[in-house]
Parts: C-alpha cells; structure tokens; sequence
C-alpha cells in the first residue's frame, strides 16, 4: 500500500469517531437539557409537579389518621 492508501484509512478512520462523538454529544446534550426547568415542558418540571402533589397527598393522609 502506499501512503495515499493509508491517508485514506485514516481520514476514513477519524470521520467514522467524530461522527460517532458528535452523535454521542448530541444525545448527551439533549439529555442534560431535559434536566433543566422550562416553563413546564422538561422532565424536571414534571419530576417538580409529582412532588408538590405528592406532599399535597402526604398531608391530607396525615391529616386522616
């Protein structure tokens, strides 16, 4: 093989890891970005309702017995 042949590889080689890192930094960022508070949309706003709710539940059992 000459060294064109290996330059190829190698570029082959490096394109198929960035897209692989690029895809992975995509996921994490739409991830983390569903971890931050938006107005009502995001996994953290739900996580926060089902709290609030759940302490609602906590002190009307409380408030039974």
């Amino acid at each position: 093989m000459e060294f064109k042949d290996y330059a190829t590889v190698a570029v082959a080689v490096m394109a198929i890891f960035s897209s692989f890192a690029g895809g992975i930094r995509w996921m994490v960022k739409h991830y983390l970005n569903e971890l931050k508070p938006n107005a009502g949309s995001s996994l953290r706003d739900s996580v926060d309702r089902l709290e609030i709710q759940m302490d609602i539940v906590l002190k009307l059992l409380e408030n039974k017995k």
